[in-house]
């Protein structure tokens, strides 16, 4: 069971009406009425329905990269989380997370849990791992890998994401988003969002939700935990990252990545990178946003233009991070993590 000191239903009728949205509130849960999508925020072109970009001319195979490095991780390496000086990756068929040293290239150590799934992330000197397994939210501390804490928080869904961010730990759970104090380890506030939220993220002073069912993002205000903004963005936007002053969603039903300026709170943007469907992920850095697809494990789309600057298709991926200067992509199928040196063209 939970544990809140504070319960905050924000997701207030007065707001949505401002938004033009309809909707029925029902003992303090939303239900949606009708959600229309904007245009703008969808993909109709053929390019964007369609495995790849039509434009084979930005279209590289992945065996033209050249890692500096390869971790092999049994177990079909998913999740990662930066760290100093290394990157944690979840293995969730062999209920681990595996430390992975950016400046050796050692493997290790070896954190023991059940189902590690919906992200990880890395800060307050541990490393947070939802667990699917048991329902919990664990803290490991980084320099010994050794288990300090289990919340009992469970994730909303497998496939999410965690983020930290205005001294707090933040993680999408059945009942909202779950603001952990790590000075106490404790859940001190829950804020209702839209039904079909999993992924957050944290970016000017507020942590961005991503609605999948609703084709929205959220923005709730980290310091009153109230919703502020509700932006309409692609189909089934799901995972999610923060930079060059936007907030980029990956919306799974257009094979489009949305930016949402976080100043405006404006949609400005819908890239199409050709890969729709389940999975994936998208990460900022070294000046551009990088998504990762299953047979596309690699996409570049340069933040200053907004255009997609190259594509590598071929076997792997599923999971990317950019820190410790270099670009970190999962193979999940083939049991890799491939370590590559930036800038990467």
């Amino acid at each position: 069971m939970m544990r809140c000191s504070r319960v905050i239903r924000q997701w207030r009728p007065e707001a949505r009406m401002r938004l033009g949205l309809a909707v029925r509130v029902s003992f303090g849960v939303v239900v949606p009425l009708a959600f229309s999508l904007v245009a703008s925020g969808q993909a109709g072109s053929g390019a964007a329905r369609a495995r790849g970009l039509l434009r084979k001319s930005i279209q590289r195979q992945i065996s033209e990269l050249r890692p500096a490095a390869v971790y092999r991780v049994a177990g079909g390496p998913d999740w990662m989380a930066v760290a100093p000086s290394a990157v944690w990756v979840a293995a969730a068929k062999e209920n681990r997370v595996v430390r992975l040293d950016a400046a050796t290239d050692r493997v290790g150590p070896v954190v023991t849990v059940s189902d590690p799934c919906s992200g990880l992330v890395a800060d307050f000197g541990s490393l947070w791992m939802p667990s699917c397994g048991e329902h919990a939210l664990f803290r490991v501390d980084l320099a010994s890998g050794k288990i300090v804490a289990k919340i009992a928080v469970a994730p909303a869904d497998s496939e999410g994401g965690i983020a930290t961010g205005a001294g707090s730990v933040w993680m999408m759970t059945r009942g909202g988003l779950a603001r952990v104090d790590p000075g106490s380890n404790r859940v001190v506030a829950v804020v209702r969002v839209p039904s079909g939220s999993y992924a957050a993220a944290f970016g000017d002073g507020a942590v961005w939700v991503t609605s999948t069912r609703h084709n929205r993002l959220i923005r709730v205000d980290a310091r009153t935990n109230r919703v502020v903004a509700v932006v309409a963005v692609g189909a089934r936007p799901r995972f999610l990252t923060v930079g060059g002053g936007s907030v980029w969603t990956l919306n799974q039903g257009s094979g489009t990545v949305s930016r949402v300026d976080m100043k405006t709170n404006r949609l400005v943007a819908t890239i199409a990178v050709g890969t729709p469907g389940a999975g994936g992920e998208i990460a900022f850095g070294d000046g551009a946003v990088w998504t990762t697809f299953l047979g596309f494990p690699l996409t570049r789309i340069d933040s200053r233009t907004n255009r997609v600057t190259a594509q590598w298709r071929g076997a792997g991926g599923d999971s990317v991070r950019v820190g410790n200067g270099a670009l970190w992509l999962t193979d999940y199928k083939g049991g890799t993590v491939s370590r590559f040196d930036l800038p990467l063209r």
